[in-house]
């Protein structure tokens, strides 16, 4: 069910984040995932109505854009004091105001943002604010126009999000990604993308072998075609934006060669020669 939420005091900006957890180049697309690009439109939400305790102003808990489900339970336990898997526990039972198509599975709607913590905060009450702020967020007027025009539903565009998160080298480049994702779905190509197979692994990894490819998964986007079953992390407001908005382009294919430098082509002769000077970048410097 929906909570009340009391007003949104003015945003706190987490620090700016650059893990990068896959970036490999392969014969049919850029195959990648970002743990954390960091937050850029940090939301601060508060927890408790009335004002906090003086000891507990100034306790924040930070979310990163990207962070898989397990990483904010994980951060959630640690934030709260609470044993490890307490959060990821209490999860089912939260009664999260999640969309019908998420089937209780909050992956997504753990909206990154900067959120207080008090000594009355539980798993319950943080995991609830979490995901009633994704759902005004992506319950906007120009989130479900954007996903009524793609032909998708607003929890397929979390999901579209999620990956362009993932795969994206700079806020820049989230456009062309999302792009490339819808055109490779409007032509049933599978989407053969390693963030989707490192989240079915729970791994994050520069390397996949043909052996991962074949993995009996819904998340092996290899082997099957179409979005995965769920998001494979939760998304921030710019890859909403570039998922419901994305570039005009041609493009099927993508690599970056060189942090800063992605290749977006349609042509799969230049895709294959993006793909080798990636090979040969990363193996000078001792990452292949």
């Amino acid at each position: 069910m929906a909570h009340e939420t009391p007003e949104v005091p003015p945003p706190v900006t987490p620090p700016r984040r650059g893990t990068r957890l896959t970036r490999r180049g392969r014969l049919t697309l850029l195959i990648g995932a970002v743990l954390v690009l960091g937050v850029a439109a940090a939301v601060l939400v508060p927890l408790l109505t009335g004002e906090p305790k003086r000891e507990d102003a100034a306790r924040t808990l930070v979310i990163p854009e990207g962070w898989r489900a397990t990483q904010v339970y994980a951060a959630v336990d640690k934030a709260l004091g609470e044993p490890d898997g307490t959060t990821a526990k209490a999860a089912p039972t939260a009664d999260l105001p999640l969309p019908a198509g998420a089937k209780g599975n909050p992956e997504g709607y753990l909206y990154p943002a900067t959120y207080p913590v008090t000594s009355a905060t539980t798993p319950k009450s943080l995991l609830r604010y979490m995901t009633d702020t994704a759902g005004r967020h992506f319950g906007a007027e120009h989130i479900t126009a954007g996903a009524r025009r793609n032909d998708v539903t607003v929890y397929q565009t979390v999901t579209i999000a999620s990956i362009v998160q993932a795969e994206a080298d700079t806020e820049a480049d989230m456009g062309k990604v999302a792009r490339v994702i819808h055109n490779r779905l409007d032509r049933g190509m599978p989407l053969q993308m390693d963030s989707t197979l490192n989240y079915a692994m729970n791994r994050s990894t520069l390397d996949t072998s043909t052996g991962d490819t074949k993995l009996d998964s819904p998340y092996n986007s290899y082997a099957r075609k179409g979005l995965p079953p769920t998001p494979i992390g939760n998304p921030g407001e710019q890859a909403m934006t570039a998922a419901i908005d994305p570039t005009p382009g041609p493009w099927l294919y993508f690599v970056t060669v060189a942090p800063g430098d992605t290749r977006f082509t349609d042509d799969y002769a230049e895709q294959q020669r993006n793909v080798a000077e990636f090979n040969r970048n990363r193996r000078g410097t001792g990452e292949g």
